[in-house]
């Protein structure tokens, strides 16, 4: 697990970023952004998005890691992610504290945007810049789609759009999530929503390292 160059400030007075791996470039962009110097990232396995049940004991071996190494101030780059409150069980043990939201592709939109559409996009195919960058290994590959297309329909057979939830304005990623959408006869649409509340997020757990 990679961590950021350090500087002079001491490792008891860094803030931890413990995050998700399809999280990770995001987390560092807003760390430039804001000056936040004395943050630090750690990253779980991207994987992991397909093992919701290996995050709570991975988060739990990490925490236990970044206490021995004397850091006193971490916070969780993760919503729930399908750990079915695992994850807060964890953490409420350690006394850390997480992204608010279900998911990443909620807490990119914002909460309060999130759970104005939520019922609309149940049956939503949801892409990140992450994933836009990773389709071909994420999905293509591990789902056998390269090699058997006719598996698209038993995939993605019961969803109706592919939105992409775009952190940046990068043409080619925009190209990426059209191709899939059309890939996968899903209809397309475009979300920029930034970094949503994860800079606020962010921004707030360092203010209180």
């Amino acid at each position: 697990m990679a961590k950021t160059e350090k500087n002079t400030i001491a490792q008891s007075d860094r803030l931890l970023v413990i995050a998700c791996g399809m999280i990770a470039r995001e987390v560092l962009a807003i760390k430039d952004q804001l000056g936040l110097d004395h943050l630090e990232l750690t990253c779980l396995p991207a994987e992991f998005h397909f093992h919701p049940d290996r995050i709570a004991p991975a988060m739990d071996k990490a925490i236990e890691k970044a206490r021995l190494e004397g850091y006193r101030n971490i916070f969780v780059g993760y919503g729930d992610c399908g750990t079915g409150g695992l994850l807060d069980r964890v953490l409420e043990m350690h006394g850390v504290e997480r992204m608010a939201g279900p998911h990443c592709f909620a807490f990119y939109q914002g909460m309060e945007a999130y759970a104005k559409v939520a019922d609309g996009d149940m049956m939503s195919f949801y892409m990140t810049d992450f994933l836009c960058r990773q389709f071909d290994a994420f999905f293509m590959k591990p789902l056998g789609l390269d090699r058997h297309p006719e598996l698209i329909q038993d995939y993605f057979g019961n969803y109706e759009r592919l939105i992409y939830l775009a952190q940046t304005d990068d043409p080619e990623l925009d190209r990426v999530a059209e191709k899939a959408a059309a890939l996968l006869g899903l209809a397309y649409e475009r979300r920029a929503t930034g970094y949503g509340d994860l800079a606020a997020g962010m921004s707030r757990a360092t203010a209180h390292a």
